[in-house]
């Protein structure tokens, strides 16, 4: 079995009301990813997401992008051990 991986990611710049949140989720979801995705007080968007290395690379490129309204100024991103504590992606608030 494959060694699955998680991503903590810190999203900077106009990340929030801009559909951020729901964007990651859907991205996540595509790829067969678990986590979360949450504002964070700072403006800036935290995301936690577990899966395969690959899928996880997927995602971090797709955060430089997302929604059309959003700017993405800077991701900050670790790579670990995945601990298997999530069923599904989800958008916390």
């Amino acid at each position: 079995m494959r060694k699955m991986k998680k991503l903590q990611a810190i999203v900077k710049g106009r990340v929030q009301g801009v559909g951020f949140r729901y964007f990651v989720r859907r991205e996540a979801q595509e790829l067969g990813l678990v986590g979360y995705v949450r504002n964070l007080p700072d403006d800036s968007v935290e995301v936690e997401a577990e899966g395969p290395p690959e899928k996880l690379e997927e995602l971090r490129q797709r955060l430089w992008q997302g929604p059309a309204l959003s700017k993405v100024l800077d991701v900050k991103d670790v790579l670990s051990e995945a601990t298997g504590g999530y069923s599904a992606f989800e958008v916390r608030h």
